[in-house]
């Protein structure tokens, strides 16, 4: 069987390395979320024949619904719509929305037995408790896919749980990782942006290199880690 998966934050960079694994028709995409790029999300919905596709920002809907006549793909917007997006009959839901504004569309999308492929750390930075217990209660599988939590999640299924006595998440240090202390104290905005490796924007670039974002990260493996050790939830 074709395994259905729904995304969102397709046009995102996530979304879309996700979807260029689904063009070789291994999975059937039921529904696509953008926050206002309506063009780029209305050519993703065609080439794979969304069910759906949503935007968040209402002031794109028409550019959206107009792109999308004649097509069987239903066009949404808003708060709700990205809710109906999220809920749409899919066997994956892949949430790749940058920030606290996936948290709501993605609880949104939680159903017995669905997976919940989770991209977004701020669903368990801003409300971890929360977001687990739901899922839980809905009897939905969280499964981790930022790099570090799902390395992780690989590790503790090769073998006995028990076995496992700590986990040890490494931090690269971006772009001041062989810096002297005394050369760090003299580091400026535009040199932290500069990572060696990836382009992220710059929120995402400052916390990395500030290690900020390894505190939010131990934050979302708490909780995956916790509630993994309460429950079978994955």
């Amino acid at each position: 069987m074709v395994t259905s998966v729904s995304i969102l934050g397709a046009t995102g960079s996530i979304g879309t390395s996700a979807l260029d694994l689904m063009r070789d028709g291994a999975f059937r995409v039921v529904a696509l979320t953008a926050n206002s790029d309506a063009k780029k999300l209305a050519s993703l919905a065609k080439e794979f024949d969304a069910e759906v596709a949503a935007v968040s920002d209402e002031s794109a809907f028409a550019e959206l619904k107009a792109a999308l006549a004649g097509t069987r793909t239903k066009a949404l917007a808003g708060a709700q719509g990205m809710a109906e997006a999220a809920a749409a009959n899919s066997d994956i839901l892949l949430s790749a929305i940058v920030g606290a504004a996936g948290l709501v569309p993605t609880i949104a999308g939680f159903a017995p037995g669905r997976k919940i492929a989770l991209a977004n750390k701020e669903c368990l930075v801003t409300a971890g408790s929360l977001f687990m217990s739901e899922a839980l209660k809905k009897n939905a599988t969280v499964l981790p896919v930022d790099s570090e939590h799902n390395a992780v999640f690989q590790a503790l299924a090769c073998g006995k749980r028990d076995a496992v006595s700590k986990v040890t998440l490494t931090a690269s240090g971006g772009p001041f990782r062989t810096m002297s202390r005394e050369r760090l104290a003299q580091v400026t905005p535009e040199e932290a942006v500069r990572h060696p490796n990836w382009s992220m924007g710059a929120k995402i670039s400052i916390d990395s290199a500030t290690l900020m974002n390894k505190g939010l990260e131990l934050i979302e493996a708490a909780y995956l880690l916790i509630s993994r050790r309460r429950s079978s939830m994955y």
